[in-house]
């Protein structure tokens, strides 16, 4: 099934009652809009005929008028009341469409994960949503309620006129309607995809710009940076202009057809109306709503400019959706072991995200409780993606793991998190004080909990001078040295104090006296943690009870 149709269902099913009363308000102001110009037409015809022969005195004139005014009001009330359903119901079931998003994103690969911290993939998954909003509004809803109106259009004129008549106006802009969707929209698929690149690239080429002026200016490639940003904005510009040709030639179609739908009922009302088959104010009524059921084809041309856009966006997201990457894989053995070390694997083998060529022979080990075990192997080997393994953050090609005996897919995401720790090799910061950053771990921890950490990895008296646990840091968590930075995350992943803690290089920056009294304070402040350390520093494998080489 396309992708949009599947966007669309989904949004319809989270909002499917108000967004089934924005459709038939949506079908009120169409119809509303007909029968208010049909009905005006009718009645100046008529009453200037009734002048004309004389009886004009005896001509009602109150109950057309105030037809007339209720339709006005009714068309205005509708309006109003469609764009405040459709709207809401819309970004309310975007707002749980985000929520379900980063669900999904959340229990993706530790590798996948952090290639999202680009500028550019944040930026992608950003407008790819906001995009979504104008499924419903921009396209589902004008289409369907189009075809509603005309079919109600054609009934109604069939029987007030005549079905010559009612054919005359409705088929002119059925066709015209078709033709700005699979004309026009089709002609604007590729356009509007590269529309959208384009804001992208330059969107990301000002941040890098922004962002890295003092290294470019150090580098002598602030100009060069500079004008990438521009040749991207001019891109920008570019594929702006050419979605604005393809809207003016929407416009054209929608405003032939109307033309042709008024001229045609102008031409065989008026021939009607001398044969005296008909009234000239009922032929005329045929004529008006020619022209105002022309309404219909207008939201369809703003539609057209964001089809490819939404296409686009929805194919990246929907996949995203669909699958559950908690879900366990038919590979894992479904086995419960006897209670043993805390963390156990057997015949383990695990491949980078997408690859199904495995990095490493089966593997089997344990770390027992209070045991520090050093992980250990030439950069490449796949000591990171073994501990993103480890971690439940990416699923291993074959084997078993054990978290205190028992498949670490049998715990669920709260459990898990509560009994390992995990400090990958790139662990970002907040901005926000010291205390923020920490209870990002551990909420309900104290701040004599967080500053006995901080004093056991040797943090405080750096911090202390700027505020303790009040101490702000920039963005990213700018303003400590790198580190310290690397102190920080490890105390924030120790304050859960786990019962397994994985460590991806964790004293990488420190000292190699530093790097040895950190890991003894880890120790210290978990006693009977088993702790696995990916390292290639001969202080850090020192500190381990034994290692395991890969």
């Amino acid at each position: 099934m396309n992708p949009l149709i599947k966007l669309f269902l989904l949004l319809w099913r989270e909002e499917r009652a108000a967004l089934s009363r924005g459709l038939l308000l949506s079908v009120a102001v169409l119809v509303a809009g007909g029968a208010l110009l049909g009905l005006s037409g009718w009645f100046i015809v008529a009453a200037g005929a009734a002048g004309i022969a004389g009886i004009g005195i005896a001509f009602d004139v109150f109950r057309p008028s105030a037809g007339v005014r209720f339709l006005a009001l009714g068309r205005t009330a509708a309006r109003y009341g469609e764009r405040l359903l459709t709207h809401d119901a819309t970004l309310r079931a975007l707002a749980r469409l985000r929520v379900r998003l980063l669900d999904r994103l959340s229990g993706r690969d530790a590798q996948i994960l952090s290639s999202l911290r680009s500028s550019e993939a944040l930026n992608r998954l950003t407008a790819d949503v906001d995009a979504l909003d104008g499924i419903a509004i921009r396209l589902a809803f004008p289409i369907a309620a189009g075809a509603v109106t005309l079919s109600l259009a054609f009934a109604m004129l069939a029987w007030l006129v005549t079905p010559l008549v009612a054919t005359l106006v409705t088929a002119p802009l059925a066709l015209g309607a078709a033709a700005v969707l699979l004309l026009t929209g089709r002609a604007g698929i590729a356009p509007a995809a590269r529309a959208e690149a384009a804001r992208q690239a330059f969107r990301s080429r000002t941040i890098d710009h922004l962002r890295g002026r003092t290294a470019l200016a150090f580098a002598g490639a602030l100009p060069v940076s500079r004008a990438a940003a521009l040749r991207s904005e001019v891109d920008v510009r570019q594929a702006e202009r050419h979605l604005a040709r393809l809207d003016r030639r929407a416009e054209a179609v929608a405003s032939s057809a109307g033309l042709t739908a008024a001229a045609g009922a102008m031409a065989i009302g008026g021939a009607l109306a001398l044969a005296g088959t008909i009234t000239p104010a009922v032929a005329a009524i045929g004529v008006f709503a020619a022209l105002a059921l022309t309404e219909v084809l207008a939201p369809l041309q703003r539609g057209v400019a964001e089809i490819g856009r939404m296409r686009d966006a929805a194919g990246r997201v929907m996949p995203l959706l669909e699958q559950d990457p908690r879900a366990p894989s038919p590979a894992q053995a479904a086995r419960q072991s006897e209670p043993g070390p805390a963390l156990q694997a057997h015949d383990l083998t695990v491949a980078p995200p997408g690859s199904q060529i495995a990095l490493l022979p089966p593997l089997t080990f344990s770390v027992a409780a209070g045991e520090t075990v050093a992980l250990t192997g030439r950069s490449g080997r796949g000591k990171s993606t073994l501990l993103a393994a480890l971690s439940g953050l990416s699923r291993p090609l074959s084997g078993d793991i054990l978290l205190s005996g028992q498949p670490i897919d049998r715990h669920d995401e709260t459990e898990l998190r509560r009994k390992l720790g995990y400090l990958p090799q790139r662990s970002a910061l907040i901005s926000g004080t010291i205390r923020e950053n920490l209870a990002l771990a551990a909420p309900a921890a104290s701040d004599d909990d967080m500053t006995a950490l901080l004093e056991a990895l040797g943090l405080w008296p750096v911090v202390a001078r700027d505020g303790g646990l009040d101490m702000r840091l920039g963005e990213a968590g700018s303003g400590l040295s790198g580190g310290e930075t690397r102190r920080l995350t490890l105390a924030r992943v120790a304050l859960r104090r786990p019962d397994v803690l994985l460590l991806d290089e964790p004293t990488e920056g420190l000292e190699a006296g530093m790097s040895a009294w950190v890991l003894a304070a880890i120790r210290h402040q978990l006693p009977s943690a088993a702790i696995l350390i990916a390292t290639h520093r001969q202080a850090d494998i020192q500190a381990c009870d034994k290692s395991l080489s890969i």
